[in-house]
């Protein structure tokens, strides 16, 4: 997470997802957290998605057929994060 200058954080995500049948589906995204809130988040404490804005722009790669789809789609996320927790979350959309 890089903070700029105007007080929003800029995400800048690679991963790699283990599905429950052992497929392989490569993640990258980038996206943004803002709000007035966004230091609390940052400091730890447990703030309510609704305080701050979180959305990213997630792209998928994998050999797997199962979840080949993933390769031709364009998606939008909505995050929220509990860093007391080490838990950030998703809700994931697929564009169309």
């Amino acid at each position: 997470l890089l903070v700029r200058s105007d007080g929003a954080g800029q995400l800048d995500v690679r991963i790699t997802i283990k599905t429950d049948d052992e497929a392989l589906i490569y993640m990258r995204y980038e996206g943004i957290v803002a709000g007035d809130a966004l230091p609390r988040v940052l400091g730890g404490e447990a703030v309510p998605p609704a305080d701050y804005y979180f959305r990213t722009t997630p792209y998928f790669e994998t050999s797997s057929d199962k979840y080949a789809w993933l390769n031709k789609i364009v998606a939008v996320g909505v995050g929220q994060v509990d860093l007391s927790k080490g838990w950030v979350g998703y809700k994931v959309y697929e564009v169309g």
